[in-house]
């Protein structure tokens, strides 16, 4: 498809929508299917970062994937660079694969127990022949262990040889790689201890910095996401219910979601301590959404 010009966002999602056939379903009808993301509009500018928060079952996973064309959309635009993907055909979509990447949750699941750190790194670069041999490949892995602040040494490791930190530190090596331009970190720092979820978010902000990345940061943690986004969007039963400059929607929220997203949020400072208004009931499952 032709590239549009103008003052296009790095990314632009126009009515995104992903459904799934609830077992033991029955034809076509609504009534068989699941909205895991409903109709969402977001948009990404160069070297930003948009957080995308929601609990469990909110759908912004699914979003995520479906962005990176890992989940199929049943409907909707994802445009990069002006470009609209989802009606590229998988040939050509591969080079855009190469500036789309992910950082995923869990550092174990995400990394191939059978390869060693530095075949982790280096997939990309053989994937789309970047380097002109092996040892060119090899200097560029130990670049970009040092870059990610992991000691080259750990390079003949295994995953399972790692610490959570230190595998996280490897996704992201192997994100790199390939020179992304934007890349889906989702729920990256969520399954770390707390002082290295840190050392994560900072490194991230770090890296946006050198190197004018952009990230998609999908998170259920309110502190994390103002820590790193520029701007947040609040997804609920598979829509953007709110969305704006981080500093105002997770501190000052106007959705009733959000406030409750904010009210559950322990504060040990007790000028903080005042009664808020709590959602009562738990969330509606996405296969019953609730009217209004």
């Amino acid at each position: 498809m032709k590239k549009e010009t103008g003052d296009e966002p790095l990314l632009r999602v126009a009515g995104l929508r992903t459904r799934f056939r609830l077992r033991g379903g029955v034809g076509r009808g609504s009534g068989g299917f699941i909205n895991a993301v409903d109709g969402v509009d977001v948009s990404i500018e160069k070297g930003q970062t948009l957080a995308l928060i929601g609990e469990s079952g909110s759908g912004k996973t699914t979003a995520g994937l479906s962005i990176l064309r890992l989940v199929k959309p049943w409907a909707g635009e994802v445009r990069f660079d002006g470009v609209e993907l989802l009606s590229l055909s998988n040939r050509a979509f591969r080079p855009y694969r190469r500036s789309l990447q992910a950082i995923f949750q869990d550092t174990l699941m995400s990394l191939d127990p059978g390869l060693r750190v530095r075949d982790t790194i280096a997939e990309g670069l053989n994937a789309f022949g970047i380097g002109a041999n092996a040892r060119e490949r090899t200097e560029r892995v130990a670049s970009l262990m040092a870059l990610v602040r992991l000691d080259p040494s750990l390079m003949a490791r295994y995953p399972s040889e790692l610490s959570g930190g230190q595998r996280q530190r490897v996704g992201i090596a192997r994100a790199l790689a390939v020179e992304p331009r934007l890349i889906v970190c989702d729920e990256a720092v969520s399954a770390l201890d707390v002082s290295i979820q840190g050392e994560i978010l900072d490194l991230l902000k770090d890296l946006q910095a050198r190197l004018g990345l952009a990230y998609l940061f999908i998170t259920h943690d309110l502190s994390a996401a103002l820590r790193i986004a520029d701007r947040a969007a609040v997804m609920y039963l598979g829509r953007i219910v709110e969305e704006g400059d981080a500093g105002r929607v997770l501190t000052e929220p106007s959705h009733p979601y959000t406030q409750a997203l904010l009210a559950a949020v322990p504060s040990a400072d007790p000028a903080r301590r005042t009664v808020r208004v709590m959602a009562q009931g738990e969330p509606p499952p996405a296969s019953r959404p609730p009217g209004g």
